[in-house]
């Protein structure tokens, strides 16, 4: 591994440290004189980051995508298995939420952590490292549609799920369109699909962004990032990693070993990707669990503890795995 990836990865753990340390400390958490109780700030920032950075980022980048120039067959190779493992996971938690007394969003959020790669603070700088100009092209035209692809998906399942969750408390057959309709609705109206949709319309009508509006989105899409990895920190704090420890392994080792098999498999032997194009896509599934895994968790309240340690856990165990995948790759040539 390269000296830039990996003083990339000790500044992500420091950042992540600073934040355990604030939410240890509950520098961010007063005290209500009335009811006596601390406020969550942690649930605070990812409803700052999922209602205000996170659309400006996502609008942004697909209002700025240019279609044209898109690697289209690398990006079907590495969407495929990407989005094959994401409803593979779901579906298998899924099954298992029959009998396990797991939320109804839990499958979506397992599914999402297993399958979202941090591709921005530890990918951008190992492909730039790794693979030169043209390596990192390759990856930041996977990024443009990382977010978009995963995170609308998953959305999209939750919601589903959730819908079905509220008419087995009562909703009786008679409301299935309304449940219909209302699934729809929360699906479509959301702070990850909405910016997603009105971004490509924006990016199909040719229209330019103002330069105000753009450095306004550019400036609070920025704060992603730091926001973040400081929620990682908080949360680990808050909620700590008793209980969740086993299944964060089984995510790690789910991100880390299995999904980067999948996308090898199936984009060398499926659709006969070799080269600088495979092993880009190989080592971009071979990240560690994104943080956008967290703000989904929070914006459902549902296993935030085990997606906290997920993403510190395959952060660490990146270190290891990495040199391992590039080693196979070099072997397979």
């Amino acid at each position: 591994m390269s000296s830039l990836v990996f003083f990339k990865l000790l500044a992500i753990l420091v950042i992540v440290a600073i934040g355990w340390v604030v939410g240890k400390l509950r520098w961010l958490s007063p005290t209500d004189v009335e009811s006596g109780r601390s406020a969550d700030p942690a649930r605070v920032l990812a409803n700052a980051a999922y209602y205000i950075f996170v659309p400006a980022l996502l609008f942004r980048t697909t209002a700025r995508i240019e279609f044209e120039t898109m690697p289209w067959d690398t990006l079907v190779a590495v969407f495929v298995p990407l989005l094959l493992m994401l409803v593979g996971v779901y579906l298998v938690v899924r099954r298992m939420n029959r009998d396990a007394a797991l939320p109804p969003a839990a499958p979506a959020v397992r599914a999402i952590t297993a399958a979202f790669g941090n591709t921005v603070q530890i990918g951008i700088p190992m492909a730039a490292a790794l693979f030169g100009e043209a390596g990192l092209q390759i990856h930041l035209a996977i990024v443009s549609l990382h977010a978009l692809a995963l995170l609308t998906l998953a959305t999209a399942l939750v919601e589903i799920d959730l819908a079905r969750a509220q008419r087995a408390l009562g909703a009786g057959e008679s409301h299935l369109m309304k449940t219909l309709l209302s699934t729809a609705r929360n699906t479509l109206v959301h702070p990850v699909v909405l910016p997603v949709l009105v971004g490509l319309a924006w990016n199909a009508l040719r229209l330019p962004l103002p330069t105000v509006a753009d450095e306004i989105l550019r400036t609070l899409g920025q704060a992603v990032v730091p926001l973040c990895l400081v929620l990682i920190g908080m949360s680990l704090a808050y909620y700590g990693v008793r209980g969740a420890a086993k299944v964060a392994v089984l995510l790690s080792i789910l991100k880390l070993i299995v999904l980067p098999a999948v996308v090898l498999v199936i984009a060398h032997w499926g659709f006969h990707l070799n080269g600088l194009p495979l092993a880009v896509v190989v080592m971009m599934a071979a990240l560690p669990i994104g943080s956008n895994a967290l703000i989904f968790a929070q914006r459902y309240r549902t296993l935030e503890a085990e997606t906290t340690a997920g993403t510190v856990f395959s952060t660490l165990a990146f270190g290891a795995t990495a040199p391992l995948w590039l080693g196979l790759l070099a072997w397979i040539g």
